[in-house]
């Protein structure tokens, strides 16, 4: 007995899934969410009478982009609650690593909490125009706006990113490099090879979201932060023993990062920002276990912005 043909709606679907992924995981900053608006945009698309749907990469993408934004407006109030600072939840991505091409800046932590200071509209309308390249008139079918309100608010959100992200052009290559020499200067405690990889005002961010102790405030400063990460090796750690930590150097948010693991669970990630120098000006410390279910899964994410087919 042969197999059914596949459904086409299905396979269309399919074929864009990566793309409604990569908008969503981008407007949001979480993995479940994102998850979750991908499988409501499948609902909707299986109950909608599809005829006369030219585009069904647009059309999904509308239905992604707006069912994202939903939820990012009806988050806002959890994460201006939150215990202590809230970071993106990491994800797995693929590449390699150790590769010399550059790093998807549009998917990394850094630049997912600049996003978070945009307001939900903002947000939406600088993901899908600056990192996708969407046209104004499908932004603002998508959004339910006016074209020329998109035009505003689009111009708006990339001032602002802009004037919050200054952009350096650091290669894969060299960012694993640095966090090779990083990892070994952690857990090797040593404080001044730290020091040398770190810009002198670098920024510390955890995130343990009241489940973890963390710092509840920034951590700034070279010398406050390679003290920091110096005791890795000596004390416990989220529950787990210097002697049971394990750490991982894999790819996280389109660059490279860590992954600390004890017995059975994952206990946080680790990532980097750096200047046009190559030293590290920020740190991204995530812990709070309900963030690491998606790296814990193992899942690896396609979050290019080619994602799903032309």
């Amino acid at each position: 007995m042969t197999d059914p043909s596949p459904d086409p709606d299905q396979q269309v679907f399919h074929q864009h899934r990566n793309l409604l992924f990569a908008v969503a995981y981008r407007v949001l900053g979480t993995a479940t969410d994102a998850e979750d608006a991908v499988q409501d945009a499948w609902i909707r698309w299986s109950a909608a009478s599809r005829a006369h749907v030219a585009d069904p990469k647009a059309y999904l993408t509308r239905i992604v982009s707006n069912l994202a934004l939903e939820r990012l407006r009806s988050a806002r109030h959890r994460r201006e609650t939150y215990v202590g600072p809230w970071l993106p939840e990491p994800i797995l991505t693929g590449g390699d690593t150790a590769g010399a091409g550059p790093v998807d800046e549009s998917v990394s932590m850094a630049m997912l909490v600049v996003l978070e200071t945009l307001s939900p509209l903002e947000r939406a309308v600088f993901v899908l125009k600056e990192v996708f390249g969407f046209r104004h008139a499908e932004i603002a079918e998508a959004v339910e706006r006016s074209e020329t309100a998109v035009r505003q608010v689009a111009h708006r959100a990339r001032e602002h990113v802009r004037a919050r992200r200054p952009r350096f052009a650091v290669d894969r290559s060299r960012q694993r490099a640095a966090t090779e020499r990083f990892l070994s200067a952690a857990t090797g405690g040593d404080i001044n090879a730290l020091m040398e990889l770190l810009s002198p005002d670098v920024t510390l961010w955890t995130d343990g979201g009241g489940r973890v102790r963390q710092a509840m405030r920034p951590v700034v400063g070279a010398g406050t932060v390679a003290a920091w990460f110096a005791a890795i090796g000596t004390v416990t750690y989220a529950g787990v023993e210097p002697a049971d930590m394990t750490v991982a150097l894999v790819g996280i948010n389109g660059g490279p990062g860590l992954v600390f693991s004890g017995p059975g669970r994952v206990v946080a990630t680790v990532t980097f920002d750096f200047d046009a120098d190559g030293r590290i000006t920020a740190i991204h410390n995530v812990a709070n276990p309900d963030k690491l279910r998606a790296v814990a899964g193992g899942t690896t994410y396609d979050v290019g912005t080619r994602s799903g087919g032309a």
